[in-house]
């Protein structure tokens, strides 16, 4: 299959490959179950651009956003009444939904998971009966599907990337002391315009130790910070790279450049209404307005908020075919490489854009809107 370009400007400029790794064994039979097409090869790699602006162009209208979650019902009965056990993993994040099947969904239930995502940042469910097609579809309810132009793709539907370990070490060396996969704390696709809400992994094969997953609650770092500390970041906005380089072609001699975008440091969740801290070490660059020492101290100290503070994080073990889904919006996300690459890592993932960030002031905390406060916490304003 001859690479195909997600954008008519883009012209490809890598060599053409083919990737030898044997699929595991549990993928093999998840993909045959779903029809998946591998006679031209695994995995599909759309052409790959070289230049900015090609890639500038690429969803650079806007569209209107339509919140899942904020259709839902909040009590959410639909959802929860058809489950045989909700348990919520931790105080702040992550909760787990037995007895339900995704692709079973109703449209009402996929409102109430989306609201229930946006309450709870993560949302996990074992023993998923699922095929690529199932989990794109899923991810159409939930915004728009990206397609990543560096991302390898499962053949015949664009939208649904490859996350497999042992093709990336291919591509980047990886050992004990630099690991290998999203090993570092992150939030997706914070450089596009219309950044990623609710992504949805799916791992059809796991290491029969480690590859845990961490979350972290950007409502909760949020609120770990004192209210005048608050006042300093609120309505301040951010430089958000992206994780890929490209060459300017008005100035190829200035070398590789990231895709920037500018976008407030502080969002509000159009479903809950929420303020949450939206910043990850590997992709926010810098506070606009601030120099490059003032904005490093404080995002240093935000970063650290977000991923020193183990009580508003979970640490989720996978088994064989279980999905995860959370919402970027409001969390940052880690995947231990404990395992090494000694054993097969596979899974597919469906990442659904959303709205514009946006901040507004009048927003409450996730504490304030459920009245958890206590005396210590709440706002005291100081001398008239």
């Amino acid at each position: 299959m001859a690479p195909a370009p997600i954008d008519e400007r883009i012209t490809d400029v890598a060599e053409p490959r083919k990737d030898t790794l044997g699929l595991p064994e549990p993928t093999l039979l998840r993909f045959k179950k779903g029809g998946v097409d591998l006679s031209n090869g695994y995995p599909y790699r759309p052409s790959r651009p070289l230049y900015l602006q090609d890639v500038l162009e690429i969803r650079k209208d806007p569209w209107e956003h339509h919140e899942a979650g904020a259709r839902a019902d909040k009590s959410k009965t639909a959802l929860l009444s058809a489950a045989t056990k909700v348990t919520d993993l931790t105080t702040h994040i992550g909760t787990e939904i037995e007895g339900l099947q995704l692709k079973d969904l109703t449209d009402q239930q996929k409102d109430e998971l989306g609201l229930l995502i946006a309450e709870r940042s993560v949302v996990f469910f074992r023993d998923q009966d699922l095929s690529p097609q199932q989990q794109l579809d899923l991810g159409k309810h939930f915004g728009v599907p990206e397609v990543h132009p560096q991302g390898p793709q499962v053949p015949g539907e664009l939208g649904i990337t490859v996350i497999w370990p042992d093709l990336q070490a291919t591509e980047r060396s990886v050992n004990f002391r630099n690991p290998g996969g999203a090993s570092r704390w992150h939030s997706d696709l914070v450089h596009e315009i219309q950044p990623a809400g609710i992504t949805h992994l799916h791992n059809d094969t796991v290491p029969p130790i480690g590859g845990d997953t961490l979350w972290a609650s950007g409502y909760s770092a949020y609120e770990k910070l004192s209210p005048d500390f608050r006042k300093i970041i609120d309505g301040k906005f951010a430089v958000y790279k992206s994780a890929h380089t490209y060459l300017d072609r008005n100035d190829k001699e200035a070398g590789p450049k990231h895709i920037e975008r500018v976008h407030p440091l502080v969002r509000v969740h159009p479903a809950t209404g929420w303020k949450a801290l939206w910043v990850n070490r590997l992709f926010t660059d810098r506070i606009v307005g601030l120099d490059r020492g003032e904005s490093d101290v404080i995002l240093k100290y935000l970063f650290d908020t977000y991923e020193q503070n183990v009580d508003i994080q979970v640490r989720f073990r996978w088994t064989q075919g279980t999905s995860a889904l959370w919402d970027n919006r409001i969390t940052i996300h880690n995947a231990s490489w404990d395992y090494g690459g000694k054993h097969p890592r596979h899974g597919t993932r469906v990442t659904s854009l959303a709205e514009k960030p946006y901040y507004d002031p009048s927003a409450p905390t996730r504490r304030e809107a459920l009245g958890l406060l206590n005396e210590g916490e709440k706002q005291v304003d100081g001398p008239a």
